[in-house]
């Protein structure tokens, strides 16, 4: 995420949550990131590469769903984030590299397929900031990742889902009805709302969802040896 205020500089910076490198690190993976400028288009900067990540951060633009921003939507520090990740999140569908999309990444996958989001919600809400029950559905690929269909998630969001975008599938719920996990009918892709890497050091069922990328991953680039 490119951001305005990063520890230790005197300028702007390029910031990932150390929570999640170190979880894709546990996996057996090895973490890279991207910058959100770069000389060549999405499916380029993805050669090589096995696995996408896409992390939380700020609230996407809007614009993206067709909504003019609300005083509490704060977006990217800088425009260009949401279309470089959305460029990526299309390029690794098309390229059928495995997809592991958190928080703002499962909003993003929403809005990029058509889907709405509800831009604040409730001040009491559950999901600003607590841990909190969700249900997956069994048939589900996050059900196979996970090895559960119940489980506690730690939530710190402010917006969700409203309309769910096209070739998508719900595949988790909050008890208040809040959609918590999404699949795509047409790719290797898991998204959640909540943040698995907050307790995915202590929590192997968390763990599981980067173990499941990771693993995915390492399957597809095995794959792609053998085809080529």
């Amino acid at each position: 995420m490119w951001s305005t205020q990063i520890h230790g500089l005197r300028f702007d910076g390029t910031a990932v949550a150390t929570a999640v490198l170190r979880s894709v690190v546990r996996a057996g993976g090895e973490p890279l990131t991207l910058f959100a400028e770069g000389p060549t288009v999405a499916s380029e900067r993805l050669r090589g590469m096995d696995g996408l990540l896409l992390p939380g951060g700020f609230d996407l633009d809007p614009a993206r769903y067709g909504q003019a921003p609300l005083p509490t939507t704060v977006r990217a520090d800088f425009a260009a984030q949401d279309q470089f990740e959305a460029d990526l999140l299309a390029a690794a569908i098309e390229r059928g590299i495995p997809v592991l999309a958190i928080c703002r990444g499962f909003q993003l996958l929403n809005v990029e397929c058509g889907g709405t989001m509800i831009q604040d919600l409730a001040p009491d809400s559950v999901h600003r900031n607590s841990v909190h029950p969700v249900e997956v559905a069994p048939d589900s690929a996050l059900a196979t990742a996970l090895g559960v269909t119940e489980l506690s998630v730690s939530s710190y969001h402010h917006q969700a889902v409203d309309t769910i975008g096209a070739g998508l599938r719900v595949v988790c719920r909050a008890p208040d009805g809040v959609v918590e996990a999404l699949e795509h009918e047409h790719a290797e892709l898991i998204a959640v709302q909540w943040h698995p890497e907050d307790t995915a050091a202590t929590d192997s069922t968390q763990q599981a969802l980067f173990d499941w990328l990771v693993a995915r991953a390492g399957a597809a680039a095995e794959q792609e040896r053998v085809v080529v």
